[in-house]
């Protein structure tokens, strides 16, 4: 079981770069969290925006030329002054490009890499047959989720100083050391546009109260997982969207924990 830091002790400032279409989404999970978002891409504020908060979470959704010299300012910044880095590699195998970027970063030693499935396979050089920037049917196989944890392990390795995590229908966590399967969850969190970056944007609000990345990602992920099968989905996925805000509001109630479903690998 993991020790959470749930709910969180102060409300983090997370600067978020992230995906213009869910930046509304992502905001208001943050506020539900416990957490206050600042979301900010002018290049002249960067260097003031990073270094007043807590955690950076950068996210690859909408890249353009413009973006990626704002992630990579940010990320120097956040090397400099020692801040928690979360890198969401949304779409890295729509084109070399993204998956350079990814890989340049991965060299500054972020905290945390997340992806789903499909992603994380192209980052460790699997194949895949993902379309844009969903993840393909058949990395949710159980033989694709033990070949991509195996992966994983030997990326981790390499990059000793960053926890990864791959969502799908079972995450998948890995450092240098540890691994760790995460089960909860429900369809519905993969069917709006978003719920990646929330999950993203979560963890960077926990990281700065956990010694450990690795925690902190079980637990950030775990909680959200947890909302997600107690948001209402009766009536569509509209609904259960709305509800699931409502549930992440619910994080002072710490019987949650009870609830995880988790397997050490």
């Amino acid at each position: 079981m993991i020790q959470t830091k749930l709910p969180l002790p102060t409300f983090p400032l997370v600067h978020c770069i992230t995906n213009g279409i869910t930046n509304e989404y992502v905001a208001n999970a943050l506020h539900a969290f416990g957490a206050k978002p600042i979301i900010v891409e002018d290049r002249r504020s960067i260097e003031q925006t990073v270094r007043m908060s807590d955690a950076l979470f950068l996210n690859f959704g909408h890249l353009t030329n413009e973006k990626e010299a704002v992630i990579r300012d940010a990320m120097a910044v956040a090397c400099t002054y020692k801040k928690p880095v979360v890198i969401d590699i949304v779409g890295i195998a729509l084109n070399a490009d993204r998956y350079q970027l990814a890989m340049d970063l991965l060299e500054l030693g972020p905290s945390v890499v997340k992806g789903n499935v499909s992603e994380m396979r192209h980052l460790c050089g699997l194949a895949t047959q993902a379309r844009g920037i969903d993840s393909a049917k058949d990395d949710h196989e159980i033989e694709a989720v033990n070949e991509l944890l195996q992966a994983m392990r030997q990326l981790a390795k390499r990059y000793p100083q960053t926890t990864f995590l791959a969502t799908g229908h079972i995450d998948i966590v890995a450092n240098a050391t540890e691994c760790m399967l995460l089960k909860n969850g429900v369809p519905y969190l993969d069917r709006f546009s978003g719920s990646g970056d929330v999950v993203g944007a979560l963890i960077s609000a926990v990281l700065p109260f956990h010694q450990s990345a690795f925690d902190a990602v079980c637990d950030a992920v775990s909680y959200f997982n947890i909302a997600g099968e107690r948001a209402n989905a009766r009536e569509g996925i509209g609904t259960f969207r709305i509800d699931l805000l409502n549930k992440l509001e619910k994080v002072q109630e710490t019987e949650w924990v009870e609830a995880i479903e988790m397997e050490k690998r």
